[in-house]
This record gives structure tokens, C-alpha cells and sequence, in this order.
């Protein structure tokens, strides 16, 4: 098997790589210098945005892109070291116009948005002049069974009402957010916990998020971590749409969001590896320059065993994910299940390798380590809520596991041809 990147992919990356340190790195003081003074988003992004696009590095994330649409066309396997480059610096996706949710979002309207709900949002997602929000969880409910959903709509006439709230929605903070894709339960579309209809009772909506009675209260730290562009608690209060804000059909959002969770979580692991190489890079280096009684912290074995398993944990991970990459790339029918488990097993293996990766860089630094004067503090808050994020552990270990037992059963009793009675040991068959 060849698991180098496309002659596509190497060259994108390259000059990706290039982009990112020439424009991107030397504004990076300015970034949070602006943003801690509450200019967010800085004045200088909607440069680099056009530079950008001018140099060809633009939606690179959609494998449907058209030939009438900004960007390049790129399959999930050619984009994913791309996504592994740009999440080493976390706001650079947003120069590139591939950050979440957007990306996810503009996929979602790609496939099954109509001429008009394209026109009025696929197209400035496209062009990048808007951002958008996806509403999925909520604060009263077990969100991770998204069957549990209590936002509702309801047809009034020629409208849909609205009636919920929402959290840790990210996005929804940021200036140029101007759209909310919510998840909503149908009023009066009850089914049974087991029933195969509790998964076809919710419905997206589009909602522009300056409709009268959408209310933004608050941008909710994680950690203590506040992010500009914002992990918001949103309350949806009669909020009124016309019909036609419907994405897709009546009680086909689960299936729709569940499209859409696929490459997403291919694009949130690449960056998770990035951020984890540049962790490794920072502790490497630190031990090589870092003394503590009369030897460099290199000489340790046990900061070379903490190397050593960061440097295995990130290579297994990525190899994992540029597969499921691939699978998602074949689209073949007959392996949908394994392929839906092997991206929930991706989604477990990115979010423990960042912590522990993470967490053993910081060990390195030791105090400065917690402060903002190296990216590992953040890069530790974010791998923590990927534990949780997009569904948590436990969730996407129990789809890997009932993929397994679903074999198991379809070869129930093959398994037994290895088992060894004391009959067979007392009669061995004979050889011809």
C-alpha cells in the first residue's frame, strides 16, 4: 500500500506551508493582540482572506465543488494533510475559508439546499462573506442521543415557528455570523424510545440569526477558555420563518446531520494531529535546550519514553484517519457501517491523543507550559472538549463496538474451528 500524499495534496501543502509562514505566523501576535482588546475579527484578516483566494488556496475542503464555485475541488484523503497544516495555527482555517462549523454547514447546503436557499446563503458562504452556526445541543437533554432533542417546530400556515434553546454553539458570537442551521423535534411527531421512527421526527431549519425572538445570551467559556468566534447559549423564542427556511425534507434532519458529521470529524482529527506535531516539535526542542540537575531534560528516559509514545500515538492516529478519508472517498454502499465506525473511531483516538500528547509537552515546559506564552495551554482546552464534542466518547465507542458484535454475529460459530477438544487431541486426523 502507498501511503504518500497525492502529487495534488503535496503540492497544495507546500504551498499552503509557504502561505502560512510568510503571512500568517507574523500576524499572529497581532491576532490575539486584537483580540484581547475586543477588535475581533482583526481589520488585517479580510487581507489575508483575498490573498488567499488570489493564490488559489480557497474551499478546499468540498469534494462537490462545482466549476462556476470559488475554490479547489479537492477529495477528503487530498484535503486532510491540508487540514493537518492549517490546525496548527487555530484561527488560520478562517483565512482559507475551511473552518468549522462553516465547512460542514456549506456541505450541508451543497446537497440539499434548493436554487433559492443557495442563492441567499450557500453562495456568500462560498464567497466567504458570511459565517454560520450549526444548533444541534441543548442544555436540558442528554444531547449525545440527538433523538432526546426538545427544540420544536411547528407549521403555522405558511411559516415555521420555533421554540427552544441551544448551547455551546459554535460560531454564533462571531460578527459575520448570519445564519443558525437549527435542529429541530416536529411538534407532535412523537415516536417510542426503540421505535426506527425516533429517527425520523427532527427537521433543519434555516434561520437568519437576526429574526425577531433568536436571542444570543451568552458566549460560554470552556475552561475558562473564551473564544471569540464563540460557544454560544442561544434561545429560540416563537421565532417565526417562512416555509421555505425548510433545508431538505420534513423529519429528514437526523439523517442530514448525520451526513454531515463525516468529513467534519475527518477535518477536526487532521487538525487535532497538527496541533499535536507542533506540541511535539515545541517539547523536543525544549528538552534539547532545558536543563534540570546537571543534564538536559533529553538525557532523561523518561522524557525520552514521553517522545518516543507521542511520536507512535500521533503516526498511528493519522494513518487511521487518512483511511477513513479514503473509505469516505470510495462512497461504497456495501461498507457505509464500517466506514460510519471507523469515523467514530477516529473521533476517540484524535481527542486521547491530543491530551496525552498535549499534556506531556506542557510537562516539558513545565510552568510556562500553563501560560499563554506557548500555544499548549489552548491546545489542552480544546483536546479536552473533543472528548466531548460532536458526540463524546463513550457515544462513538459504543457505534465501534456494535459494528464489531454485527460481525460477529453474521459469522457466529466460524470462531469455533479454532477452539481444541481432548477428543481432537486424542485423534488427530491423518495426513494423506
Amino acid at each position: 500500500m502507498d501511503f504518500s500524499h497525492s502529487p495534488t495534496a503535496q503540492e497544495l501543502n507546500q504551498r499552503l506551508e509557504a502561505f502560512l509562514q510568510r503571512y500568517l505566523l507574523p500576524y499572529n501576535p497581532a491576532w490575539h493582540h486584537s483580540v484581547q482588546n475586543g477588535i475581533y475579527p482583526p481589520p488585517f484578516l479580510e487581507d489575508l482572506k483575498s490573498l488567499a483566494r488570489e493564490e488559489g488556496l480557497w474551499n478546499l475542503f468540498l469534494p462537490g465543488l462545482k466549476a462556476h464555485e470559488p475554490g479547489t475541488r479537492l477529495c477528503n484523503l487530498d484535503y486532510a494533510p491540508l487540514a493537518e497544516t492549517m490546525g496548527r495555527l487555530p484561527w488560520g482555517a478562517e483565512v482559507f475559508n475551511c473552518s468549522a462549523p462553516d465547512t460542514g454547514n456549506i456541505e450541508l447546503l451543497h446537497r440539499f439546499a434548493t436554487p433559492a436557499q443557495s442563492a441567499q446563503w450557500l453562495t456568500p458562504l462560498l464567497e466567504g462573506t458570511i459565517r454560520s452556526a450549526f444548533a444541534m445541543s441543548e442544555p436540558d437533554v442528554a444531547s449525545s442521543d440527538p433523538t432526546n432533542l426538545q427544540t420544536t417546530v411547528r407549521r403555522d400556515g405558511d411559516q415555521l415557528v420555533i421554540c427552544g434553546r441551544k448551547w455551546f454553539i459554535t460560531g454564533a458570537a462571531h460578527p459575520n455570523c448570519r445564519l443558525l442551521i437549527v435542529m429541530c423535534r416536529n411538534e407532535g411527531d412523537g415516536a417510542a424510545p426503540d421505535s426506527p421512527q425516533r429517527h425520523h421526527q427532527h427537521s433543519l431549519v434555516l434561520v437568519p440569526l437576526d429574526t425577531p425572538g433568536v436571542r444570543v445570551l451568552r458566549n460560554i467559556a470552556m475552561l475558562h477558555h473564551h473564544a471569540p468566534e464563540g460557544h454560544c447559549e442561544i434561545l429560540l423564542r416563537d421565532v417565526r420563518v417562512p416555509g421555505e427556511s425548510l433545508l431538505g425534507g420534513w423529519g429528514d434532519g437526523f439523517a442530514m446531520a448525520q451526513a454531515r458529521l463525516g468529513p467534519g470529524r475527518i477535518h477536526h482529527c487532521m487538525r487535532t494531529i497538527g496541533q499535536c506535531e507542533l506540541a511535539l516539535a515545541l517539547a523536543t526542542e525544549r528538552t534539547l535546550e532545558r536543563q534540570a540537575f546537571g543534564h538536559y531534560l533529553a538525557d532523561y528516559s523518561n522524557v525520552q519514553d514521553w517522545i518516543a509514545e507521542s511520536r507512535i500515538e500521533i503516526d498511528q492516529a493519522r494513518l487511521l484517519v487518512l483511511h477513513a478519508a479514503w473509505r469516505l472517498d470510495q462512497g461504497e454502499a456495501a461498507n457505509a457501517q464500517a466506514t460510519r465506525a471507523q469515523v467514530a473511531a477516529i473521533k476517540v483516538v484524535a481527542a486521547r491523543l491530543q491530551t496525552r500528547v498535549v499534556d506531556r509537552a506542557m510537562q516539558v515546559f513545565g510552568a510556562m507550559g500553563l501560560s499563554p506564552d506557548t500555544p499548549l495551554a489552548q491546545f489542552w482546552t480544546w483536546g479536552r472538549a473533543l472528548h466531548l464534542m460532536d458526540g463524546p466518547d463513550e457515544v462513538h465507542l459504543r457505534s465501534v463496538a456494535r459494528h464489531e458484535l454485527a460481525q460477529a454475529r453474521s459469522r457466529m460459530g466460524e470462531s469455533s474451528a479454532w477452539f481444541t477438544t481432548p477428543e481432537q487431541l486424542q485423534a488427530p486426523p491423518r495426513i494423506r
